[in-house]
Order: structure tokens, then sequence, then C-alpha cells
């Protein structure tokens, strides 16, 4: 039982990082009805702001966090204005593609700026918390704590404030909110704000565990494809209960099978869930464009 609990609280751990990145993805997918790509990248560029705001320039933990939540929600809004804007009306594969172009342009840029070595960032706070046997790391708590909290927070945010209310229009339906008088470019804007700063919490939540380096993007957002895929694109409990199930079923088959299939498990098991529900668990329909 000892190890099954712990099994669960590895598995929360990876779920709430996640549902996190997952979040801010179909939150965008929504939207612009397109899939970012860039959006690893987004998590790596936050990884690499805390680091370095927190390790070069000494700010606390929380203040890093935040600052480098800010600074990745303006590169994603510069983004979106750049690149995702005028291509919103382009046909075939442009806005893919322009997003696999700004994904490597800033995997290069940190290679530039930070180089290809790994790095580590300090944890706020050492040493574990042991309950009934299970030993927690106060680090993982953190994770879990933040994640959901987070999670938590935004759910309120869509759902009882008039700025999420706009939001889940336009996703519903752009043509139909511009028509209300709701301005779609503006909450184009604000949710590719919001889904870099989910992007960058998430990074530094999860960075003293894990190492930093330009390209540990790119599986993350591969599982993030698979979550929103597995919930149902452009669902939000889709993504919230997809991080969950990816994040589990990561901590025990690593433990139960073996280390080595770790991150093969999550493509096994959206094939296995999409041969039963082929429209994902949450599925609905996407009317962005």
């Amino acid at each position: 039982m000892d190890l099954f609990l712990q099994q669960v609280l590895n598995g929360l751990t990876l779920g709430g990082v996640y549902s996190l990145v997952a979040l801010g993805l179909t939150l965008v997918y929504g939207i612009m009805a397109v899939p970012n790509f860039a959006h690893g990248a987004f998590y790596m560029v936050g990884a690499f702001a805390a680091f370095f705001l927190t390790t070069r320039l000494g700010l606390n933990y929380w203040v890093g966090m935040a600052a480098a939540a800010a600074c990745v929600a303006a590169l994603a809004v510069l983004a979106e204005r750049l690149v995702f804007h005028p291509l919103r009306n382009a046909s075939g594969l442009s806005p893919m593609i322009a997003a696999i172009g700004l994904m490597l342009f800033l995997q290069a840029a940190a290679q530039v700026l930070w180089g290809t070595d790994f790095h580590r960032m300090a944890p706020p706070w050492s040493g574990v918390v042991e309950f009934s046997g299970v030993i927690a790391p106060i680090q993982r708590l953190l994770i879990i704590g933040g994640a959901f909290g987070l999670v938590l927070a935004l759910q309120l945010f869509l759902h009882h404030t008039v700025a999420g209310s706009t939001i889940l229009a336009v996703a519903q339906n752009r043509e139909g909110a511009a028509l209300m008088g709701i301005d779609p470019r503006k909450v184009g804007m604000a949710t590719f704000a919001i889904s870099g700063a989910l992007a960058a919490v998430a990074a530094a939540l999860y960075a003293p565990i894990n190492l930093i380096y330009p390209a540990m993007g790119q599986l993350v957002i591969l599982k993030a494809f698979v979550i929103i895929i597995l919930g149902g694109m452009g669902s939000v409990p889709g993504a919230i209960a997809g991080g969950l199930i990816i994040g589990l079923a990561e901590s025990f088959g690593a433990f139960y099978v073996s280390p080595d299939y770790q991150d093969l498990i999550a493509f096994v098991l959206l094939v296995a869930i999409l041969s039963l529900r082929p429209q994902g668990l949450f599925a609905r329909e996407v009317r962005a464009s």
C-alpha cells in the first residue's frame, strides 16, 4: 500500500504539470483552431527565465516564477500578433508550419543564450514529509498544490468572470461573439497570455526536480497533444482529466513495468482510448475557425 500511494503521489506530480501545459494548449486551440506546436517552446522559455531570474539575479523563487510567467505571457502575445494572427485566415498547413518554425527559432535562441548544457534550479525548500510510510518531497507537494490550485483558479475565472465568459464565447462561435460586441482580437491576445503564463508556471514548478535544457519542451508538447486528444480537442475538463490519466499511467507504468517505457505509455494509452472513443473523453465541437 505504501508503494501504491507513493506512485499516486508521483502520478499527481506529473499530472499537475501536464494539466497546466495542456490547459494552455487547449485554450489556444479553442480560440484559433490551430495546434500550437510552439507551446512546448514557451514551456522551455519559462524554465530558463525562472532559472536565470532566481540563480543569476538572485530573486526569490516565487518572485522569479511570477516574473517568468509575465515574460512568457508577453512573448506569447507577441507571437500571436506577429505569427498567428496574420495567418488566421490562411488555408492549408501554413499556421502549423509557422508554429513549428517559431518553436525551432525559440530553441535556437535558447541555445545561443544558455548553451546546450543541462541546468538545474535549486528548490525553494528542501526536505521531505513522511506520512503513513509515504515519503513526499516538499517540492512535489508544492507542484501538486500549485498546479491544481491554478487549475481551480482558471476554472473559476472562465466560468465566473466576464473576461472568462468572453473567452468561452469566442471559442464556441467566433463570428457570433463578434456580433455580440466581443473583440476576438483582444480575446486571442488574452488567451495566448494565459497559455504562456500557465506553461511558464508549470516549468518553474517542475524545474527543481527536472533538468533544464533547450529541447526540454519537445516531449512535453507531444504529451500535451496526447492529453488534449484524449480529453477532446478544445475541452478544458478534458485537458485536466487527460493530464491526470497520463500522469498516473506513467507513474504506475514506470514502477510496475519499466522506466524505459515511461514515455511510451502515453501514446499506447492514446491508441487504446481512441479505439473505444474516437472523439475523446470530453469532446465538443470547435467552431472558432
